[in-house]
């Protein structure tokens, strides 16, 4: 099992903009902090301190206050493969109507762990993680199909996950 980081900025909108939030941009100090936790989530604070030139004790308030404002979070980030779950697909899905209310329909399914609305081909993706080829199928056919408002999906299984990571925001 690993342990990430996932921050919720890119480096491209570390500008003058508000978060989501309504939190001002991170420094050059809290960033550092991110990539820290970034490369190992169980970092002590005095090691992090001394990367970032502050104390343990301030170290802690500022990842308090980065949990706290929702711009990171700390997980344990764990291989499907090595818990149970050997199917992953990624399901485009066009909708007729409020595409909303797809979105938020699939992000209530346990299975489901991203959507995104986009624009282009399909108005909604959504990465789903299930434990074969039969529950993906039920996933698929009798759950995100029978949503009010999905007029087609698309299913994209994975053959072989190359490249996952959380590092951004700080590089």
């Amino acid at each position: 099992m690993q342990s990430d980081v996932v921050a919720s900025r890119s480096a491209e909108h570390r500008d003058s903009r508000e978060s989501k939030n309504g939190t001002p941009p991170l420094d050059a100090v809290s960033l550092g902090i991110i990539e820290q936790l970034q490369e190992d989530g169980r970092r002590p604070y005095a090691a992090i301190g001394k990367a970032v030139g502050l104390s343990e004790a301030a170290v802690r308030q500022r990842v308090q206050k980065l949990l706290d404002q929702g711009v990171m979070q700390i997980v344990a980030v764990t291989d499907p493969l090595t818990v149970g779950f050997r199917r992953q697909a990624m399901v485009g899905i066009n909708v007729e109507g409020d595409t909303e209310a797809i979105a938020d329909a699939l992000t209530d399914m346990a299975e489901v762990e991203y959507v995104v609305m986009t624009a282009g081909s399909f108005d909604v993706l959504a990465e789903i993680v299930c434990e074969d080829d039969d529950h993906l199928l039920d996933v698929i056919n009798k759950r995100i199909r029978a949503l009010p408002g999905v007029r087609s999906t698309e299913s994209f299984v994975y053959l072989k996950l190359k490249k996952q990571t959380y590092m951004w925001g700080t590089r």
